[in-house]
């Protein structure tokens, strides 16, 4: 069995350029994976508490010295690194908003960034603990110009502090595909979209 991990950031429960991306690229790995298996994670539909003061003293209590309230704080933590450790393909949907990820995903991420569990320190370095997986980051942009070399490449802090996270974390094999413009006319960004869809495509493993 395949394990797809789907993350989706969007506030928007329809109308989502960066939705209808997963969408389709779900429906391509449906197609390649018979006995795909898909764990749903829509941070809209079901927002994830911050983590709080209990919740990062448990992260750093060895497991020994380990109190109920702190696996009960710890405990969404556990579940959803259990979710990524599981999965054999991440796809983590996420549009920009004011130059940088939604809150909702940065949540996500404060719960499975930890210490023991995700990654490791030695005391000289840091090595990442979940590796092995494939991940597609599909994102969508307001406006244009975010890419390399573009008028507002430098306020682009999605995909770099993407890129970094998850090759902190071990995961190395991380596509990205994205579409800018999205609040133009609707025939510009049907093109920019049916470019996406190609690119994502082509992201995959040759079959």
């Amino acid at each position: 069995m395949t394990t797809l991990l789907r993350i989706d950031a969007s506030a928007r429960a329809t109308g989502s350029v960066s939705r209808a991306l997963g969408d389709h690229l779900e429906g391509l790995l449906k197609a390649r994976h018979a006995d795909l298996h898909v764990v749903r994670r829509d941070l809209a539909a079901a927002p994830l508490p911050h983590i709080g003061q209990e919740t990062i003293a448990g992260y750093y209590t060895p497991a020994a010295d380990m109190t109920d309230a702190l696996r009960g704080a710890t405990a969404l933590s556990d579940a959803l690194i259990g979710e990524l450790r599981a999965a054999d393909i991440v796809v983590v949907t996420v549009p920009m908003y004011n130059f940088s990820i939604p809150s909702a995903l940065k949540a996500w991420i404060d719960q499975i960034v930890r210490i023991g569990h995700t990654f490791s320190y030695d005391g000289s370095s840091f090595t990442g603990l979940v590796g092995g997986k494939k991940v597609h980051v599909l994102c969508a942009y307001g406006a244009a110009g975010y890419q390399p070399g573009e008028p507002f490449a430098a306020a682009n802090f999605v995909e770099p502090y993407l890129r970094f996270l998850f090759g902190f974390l071990g995961m190395t094999d991380v596509s990205f595909v994205g579409v800018e413009a999205t609040t133009g006319g609707a025939e510009a960004v049907a093109a920019n979209v049916a470019e996406a869809e190609r690119r994502i495509a082509a992201s995959l493993p040759a079959i």
